[in-house]
């Protein structure tokens, strides 16, 4: 029998956590590099460490002046010069930003304004990007190299992010915080039609710690003749101190040779770059924000009770062995928008917090199980759904079939923003970037509307009260001690966030998830549709991956990238610490799992090893310590604390880049024909693993208050079997 205590003592002791951990949102997450490996060795360059001192200052010759002068031809005032091939790059650049003294990190987005026109001729409202004090956490950093070869240029890769903090790496992101070298990998732009127009995308592999700085370096930029590549003339005049007489490229020489004091301590030397520039990461005000007002504000409305709530219909046909009925219905939740139909905005008071404007009515389904009807105690399970899916996915065969195992009701209801009513929504977003405010709003508002669905589980006045919650015998079906979160991919992505605020469970599975959409879609074969009408809407590849790093500061307010360093031992005030079992797919086709990686990496998550499984013929081998770098194993079982498992069904691994995997070149040759629909490395492992009995024996240890992981797969790879070998 699991542990009972009323949601009093829970409150209490969520409270007593977060006082615990007040002083510890200041704890830097734990990744980076040698600070003192930073310089490569360039053929220019004199030997000796790295320097900031600025060059005495010299004067242009003839033939920098004419350069000079037709960089400035096609450089658009206000724009950052050290880049004229567009005015939005590099990005971010804290050149996009102004000084905000009442911001935590002192700065205030300032995005430069009509640009980013899309084939209809509409260029980005930045209204809503310049209300942020930093880029996201998890951003894109774009730019342009003309003529970049990347077999010629030491780029370190998805599975090679080890080079990244070696002098060998031709990209440096530094921590100037910190002074630490931050691991990443580098792509050239793959979807990008015309390669001469691809631009150069540097992807963080741990979130970035918020309200820091950050610099970026590019250095020995090569092209397909192995030759460097020279500088662009404006940051020529800033790195060698030359005298322009431009007064856009003088006003930032000092603001530069700062920076470069910087990165020289961190062993960048000022003379070895191609490139550089910094930016501010946001503040967790900004991330989260709103979200954790809009929590408060509500749970003070029900003041200690439950939601209201209706049930509307109950089923009890058509089941998987085990499970009683499905019950649907709807609940009320406190709406901080405009309305609730999508494309609705956040409404805000004059301090600048959400303000609810009445009630939205949302939807529940929950699968209740024979036993709960039975014998009460089931675990209440708060259940998110795949993309652009609805509620209805809580009585799906697969979950159907986990409840019963574990005694568990499992409740979902729709999360707005990315539901099935929001595909519409979700299509104009493409064509048109000024949409996506309103969809990371409407992700918010769905984090509020999971924590009242849990809320409503828990509670005395809640379903407590409802006959269909209640035993043959008349007592609670629910055990209350605890509520637990699952969901899978979508769920796993948005449900990071939930869990980060949720004060009502802490404990979350996190399936076939990840992070960072801006990621995530590119490398997703779910994106196809709506990659289409972006191509449509913006025909440039570089407006292409600018809109990628612009989407990404919106929806980080929706998904785990916006909430990640809070998510186990860093809380967020009134909130407690959460434990998270990540199950992903190798070589998943959905969701792509360097992103759940990433997660590991800035927590300091475990890796259970071995991961995966031999690689099918034909692919080329790597190592678990390249592909799977800086992810320590887990000692011993049981084990207390969060962790990654990979599940392997025989698919062929991921390739590098901003592709899908049935876009590699391994898959076009190993799967053509019949073989996509026959061979299991071709096949799509994204459903594997919630369908494994193993994976529901782990559920069951973990969901519980002195919940433990176990080791399902005993010491070997966990091999998963593939959905067709499943009747449900």
């Amino acid at each position: 029998m699991i542990a009972r205590f009323r949601l009093p003592a829970l409150l209490t002791a969520v409270a007593m956590v977060a006082l615990a951990c007040a002083e510890s949102e200041a704890k830097p997450v734990a990744f980076s590099g040698e600070i003192g490996a930073g310089n490569p060795a360039v053929e220019e360059q004199d030997e000796g460490s790295a320097t900031a001192d600025a060059p005495e200052p010299q004067e242009l010759t003839g033939p920098q002046t004419d350069r000079l002068n037709a960089a400035l031809e096609v450089s658009e005032p206000g724009c950052n010069p050290i880049d004229t091939s567009s005015c939005m790059l590099p990005f971010p650049s804290d050149f996009m930003t102004v000084e905000d003294p009442s911001s935590p990190t002192l700065r205030r987005v300032d995005l430069p304004e009509g640009q980013l026109a899309n084939s209809a001729g509409a260029t980005l409202d930045t209204a809503a990007w310049d209300t942020l004090d930093g880029f996201s956490p998890s951003t894109p950093i774009v730019v342009y190299v003309p003529g970049l070869d990347a077999e010629a240029t030491d780029l370190p890769t998805q599975t090679d992010i080890a080079k990244s903090i070696t002098e060998e790496s031709a990209t440096v992101v530094v921590d100037l915080d910190t002074g630490q070298l931050v691991p990443h990998w580098a792509e050239v732009d793959l979807r990008a039609g015309d390669p001469s127009q691809a631009s150069l995308i540097i992807r963080p592999a741990a979130s970035l710690i918020e309200t820091h700085r950050f610099a970026v370096a590019l250095r020995s930029m090569r092209s397909a003749d192995g030759f460097p590549i020279p500088s662009p003339i404006t940051f020529q005049v800033l790195r060698d101190n030359l005298n322009s007489g431009v007064a856009a490229l003088e006003d930032i020489k000092s603001d530069y040779d700062v920076v470069f004091s910087e990165m020289a301590e961190a062993g960048i030397d000022r003379r070895s770059l191609y490139l550089s520039w910094w930016f501010t990461v946001a503040s967790a005000d900004s991330l989260a924000g709103n979200v954790l007002s809009m929590r408060d504000d509500a749970m003070g409305q029900l003041n200690g009770g439950a939601p209201p709530f209706e049930v509307t219909d109950v089923s009890t046909s058509g089941l998987e062995d085990g499970i009683a009925k499905v019950v649907a219905g709807t609940f009320e939740v406190p709406l901080y928008l405009e309305s609730a139909e999508p494309g609705a905005r956040m409404t805000f008071n004059d301090a600048g917090q959400p303000v609810s404007t009445g009630t939205l009515t949302a939807d529940f389904v929950c699968t209740v199980p024979e036993q709960a009807m039975q014998m009460g105690e089931a675990r209440p399970v708060v259940y998110g759904h795949g993309l652009l899916g609805g509620a209805d996915e809580a009585s799906s065969s697969h979950v159907q079939v986990t409840a019963a195992a574990l005694n568990a009701i499992y409740c979902s209801t729709d999360a707005i923003g990315l539901a099935e009513d929001d595909l519409g929504y979700a299509t104009q977003v493409a064509s048109n970037l000024s949409a996506a405010p309103a969809m990371s709003d409407r992700l918010q508002q769905a984090i509020l509307n999971y924590l009242f669905l849990g809320r409503l589980m828990l509670n005395a006045n809640g379903f407590a009260t409802s006959e269909e919650f209640t035993t043959d015998g008349g007592a609670i079906a629910l055990n209350t001690a605890e509520a637990y979160w699952d969901g899978n991919s979508q769920g796993a992505i948005i449900g990071g966030a939930v869990t980060a605020v949720a004060q009502d469970w802490t404990k979350a599975v996190l399936g076939v998830g990840g992070m960072s959409y801006s990621t995530l879609l590119q490398r997703s074969v779910d994106f196809d549709p709506y990659w289409v009408v972006m191509q449509a809407a913006y025909p440039d590849p570089l407006d292409q991956q600018v809109a990628f790093g612009l989407l990404q500061m919106m929806l980080d307010r929706g998904e785990t990238s916006g909430y990640v360093q809070h998510l186990t031992d860093r809380p967020y005030s009134l909130t407690p610490s959460h434990q998270v079992i990540m199950d992903v797919a190798f070589g998943d086709h959905q969701v792509a799992t360097i992103t759940a990686d990433n997660i590991a990496r800035t927590l300091n998550i475990p890796l259970y090893t071995p991961a995966g499984g031999p690689l099918p013929d034909g692919a080329d081998e790597v190592e678990a310590s390249e592909r799977f770098w800086d992810l320590a194993p887990i000692r011993k079982f049981p084990y207390t604390g969060s962790a990654l498992f990979y599940w392997y069904s025989g698919t062929l691994p991921p390739p590098n880049g901003n592709i899908t995997p049935v876009m590699g070149s391994l898959y076009e040759a190993e799967c053509a024909g019949s073989a996509a629909d026959t061979e299991p490395a071709c096949i799509d492992p994204h459903e594997d693993p919630r369908r494994q009995p193993e994976v529901i024996a782990q559920k069951d240890a973990f969901f519980s208050l002195e919940g433990e992981i176990i080791n399902v797969c005993r010491d070997e790879p966990c091999v998963a079997e593939p959905r067709s070998e499943f009747d449900y």
